[in-house]
């Protein structure tokens, strides 16, 4: 018997909900808020390429940038199968939306390996 993959992805899919629904808004806030306004004092671009050069905080950034990724291909997929009832498509949907996020995963370690 074959053993579905469903799991794994719902997993997926938790954790980047999760992480997108703790740091985004306080990301957002301390970008496009608390910077401009003056209340926190911004980090110049040695200091945050300084940052994003050390190893463990490209990890960390991977890892946050494919479970973002592997949370939307989720999320759209079963918008299209669920909201839209595109029900005879579910295998290509599968397919697209989890090759898109594999693939950007892919570019997102790419330029944090080649360009960090």
């Amino acid at each position: 018997m074959r053993r579905s993959r469903e799991p794994f992805l719902w997993a997926l899919f938790s954790g980047g909900g999760m992480a997108s629904a703790l740091l985004l808004p306080a990301i957002a806030f301390l970008l496009w808020i608390a910077v401009p306004l003056g209340w926190v004092e911004g980090g110049s671009y040695e200091t945050l390429f300084a940052l994003v050069r050390h190893p463990l905080v490209r990890l960390v950034l991977f890892a946050l940038i494919s479970l973002f990724l592997f949370h939307w291909a989720h999320r759209l997929r079963y918008t299209l199968y669920d909201g839209l009832q595109l029900y005879h498509l579910n295998q290509l949907i599968a397919v697209v939306t989890y090759g898109i996020a594999s693939f950007m995963t892919v570019v997102a370690a790419y330029i944090l390996w080649v360009f960090a």
